[in-house]
């Protein structure tokens, strides 16, 4: 496995990484629907294009398997397909982000236990809680910072 930054963010490309952020989404986020996932894959290109450093993991075949976004010091997006999950490849790209991104800081749903579990395993900690995500979805969220 290999990660870069992307600067060229094409059509492939973007469509292969929301297939990875689909696969991933359904297999993590069991309090989402069909239909919510659907809905929110509409936003998910946009956001792969605008997101400042885009970082993406290639398997042994050039094919994405893992990505992360990252804003300033935040962590914003990270996912990774199912079949790849438990591998280390997630570990590897926080430690990447923190260690070249300066990342501190990140958001992830309660919901999303094994998410935050891992999160709480790299060092990051909760510091404030919503009772509803960014579009006012009853979803909450946890803040979490990296521990000093």
């Amino acid at each position: 496995m290999k990660f870069y930054e992307t600067i060229e963010r094409d059509e492939l490309l973007i469509n292969k990484l929301l297939s990875v952020w689909e696969k991933s989404v359904t297999a993590t986020h069991l309090f989402l629907s069909k239909e919510e996932i659907a809905k929110i894959a509409e936003f998910v290109p946009t956001a792969l294009q605008e997101i400042p450093h885009l970082i993406v993991a290639m398997d042994t075949e050039e094919c994405p398997i893992a990505f992360m976004g990252i804003a300033g010091n935040k962590l914003e997006m990270l996912f990774i397909t199912p079949e790849q999950r438990g591998n280390g490849i997630g570990r590897k790209l926080l430690e990447h982000a923190i260690k070249n991104y300066a990342v501190n800081e990140l958001c992830v749903n309660e919901q999303n236990p094994q998410a935050k579990g891992f999160y709480q395993h790299m060092g990051f900690q909760v510091y404030q809680r919503t009772e509803t995500d960014e579009q006012g979805n009853p979803y909450p969220i946890l803040y979490m910072k990296l521990a000093e």
